[in-house]
């Protein structure tokens, strides 16, 4: 016998593998630890047919149970992000409060009423538990969630504009995230775009001139990731509602990221607020649950009961509804607004209304916690974001901790358990602690010891 031959002799069948792991198969299960087994004997048949030792019994045992581990992992997990984007679109939007998160566990866990009545006994509607809230918050006749905001345009242009014309400013054809666009949207919904004015100048008289017997509506879309500045004008939410409703037709307003707070009061430029649409007489109005309302993924449509009415009875409608958990998720965001403790209870809005003291405050704690440090480390002035399409532009002045860092370090943190992600400059990582949650800290300094060894 040959030396290869001996060394691939010396390789265990999976079978005998399996034997030799009969503990695990209860926690792993039998499929994972065969899978794991035929490709860990399979990598080392090849090593030895490189050339290589048999890595021995015990070793390979290892192997296969690490690989087993890796098998069963799951590939979505919580991420520390300390960019100081608040609405990190990669790392999952807003983070839920715990009452939202609280209301989402008792929701999935049992059972519920969310399809029925428990005063009449009889079948009830999952609209209905967020809508009398939305009401309230905003104003409007009637509200309906979906699935997210694209599914609210989506629908909103299927069910009351197939076939039929919506005139809409060049300016406001928008891409949004992952190629997505307004008039593709528009076209898969069966509606006929009519583009009115240039990319930086529309007026009323545009929207005037375009309507004729086959308008369904005017549409107005927030540019809320992106902005044009210099000569520019666009005709006002109030102006086209008077002109559709001399023409007996209604305004679709998208305001994508959507927002029930003002955001001037905290240093920032005015973002329309859903209120101001309903004011104005918008008639349907469509925005995100899980950007500046700051709970779960959703489609928000509020505005005239009638159209809602249509809305909830198109078949489409089913093919976009939210789930139990999402409902009462919602819910339970949408009652921090009503309490009035949204800016102390959504994250979102306690991450944006964080003062440059207090970022000071922490980021020198964060800076102790770690213990001595070089004088490569230290504490500079810098801007945090909002992102998530939302206030294009428009940052918050914060305070960073900036670390000299290498290619390899920046792979440890981002790999490693919490992942980390920070913002890189110029072979400097920018940890900015406005969106680190304030119980992710102990974590956080924990995992910078460990990748520069402090």
């Amino acid at each position: 016998m040959t030396d290869l031959q001996q060394r691939l002799s010396a390789l265990p069948s999976v079978d005998a593998l399996l034997r030799d792991l009969d503990e695990y198969l209860a926690s792993l299960g039998r499929d994972t630890l065969l899978e794991a087994a035929r490709r860990e004997v399979d990598q080392e048949r090849h090593a030895i047919l490189a050339g290589a030792e048999y890595c021995g019994d015990q070793t390979l045992r290892e192997r296969v149970l690490v690989t087993a581990q890796a098998l069963l992992a799951p590939s979505l997990v919580p991420v520390i992000n300390a960019t100081g984007v608040v609405l990190h679109t990669n790392l999952g939007r807003a983070p839920l409060s715990g009452a939202v998160l609280q209301a989402m566990q008792q929701a999935g866990q049992g059972y519920s009423n969310l399809e029925f009545d428990l005063e009449s006994g009889k079948r009830g509607s999952r609209y209905s538990h967020a809508e009398n809230l939305l009401c309230r918050l905003t104003g409007a006749e009637a509200a309906l969630l979906v699935n997210n905001n694209a599914g609210a345009v989506l629908l909103t242009l299927s069910c009351l504009a197939r076939g039929q014309e919506v005139v809409i400013s060049r300016g406001q054809l928008v891409e949004i995230g992952g190629g997505f666009r307004i008039p593709d949207v528009m076209t898969q919904s069966g509606a006929q775009l009519v583009e009115v004015g240039t990319t930086n100048r529309t007026y009323i008289r545009d929207y005037e001139a375009a309507l004729g017997e086959g308008t369904a509506a005017l549409m107005r879309v927030h540019t809320s990731n992106f902005r044009v500045r210099g000569f520019t004008h666009e005709a006002s939410l109030t102006e086209l509602v008077e002109l559709a409703h001399q023409r007996d037709i209604p305004v679709f307003d998208d305001l994508g990221s959507g927002t029930l707070l003002d955001t001037q009061a905290y240093g920032l430029v005015h973002e329309p607020t859903v209120q101001e649409s309903v004011q104005a007489g918008a008639d349907i109005i469509t925005f995100s649950g899980d950007k500046l309302l700051g709970g779960p993924q959703a489609g928000i449509i509020v505005g005239k009961a009638e159209l809602i009415a249509q809305l909830k009875g198109f078949p489409l409608t089913r093919a976009l509804r939210v789930d139990k958990t999402t409902i009462a998720g919602i819910q339970a965001n949408l009652l921090h607004y009503l309490r009035g403790e949204a800016e102390r209870a959504v994250p979102v809005w306690r991450m944006i209304s964080t003062t440059l003291d207090e970022l000071a405050e922490r980021t020198e704690a964060l800076l102790e916690k770690v213990g001595p440090v070089g004088s490569s480390w230290e504490i500079v002035e810098g801007r945090s974001a909002v992102g998530g399409g939302s206030l294009p532009d428009e940052t918050l002045p914060a305070f960073l901790l900036s670390i000299s860092v290498t290619v390899e370090q920046a792979a440890a943190l981002r790999t490693g358990s919490p992942a980390v992600v920070a913002r890189i400059q110029q072979d400097r990582l920018l940890i900015d602690l406005r969106t680190v949650l304030p119980e992710q800290e102990d974590q956080l300094a924990r995992r910078l010891v460990e990748v520069f060894k402090v």
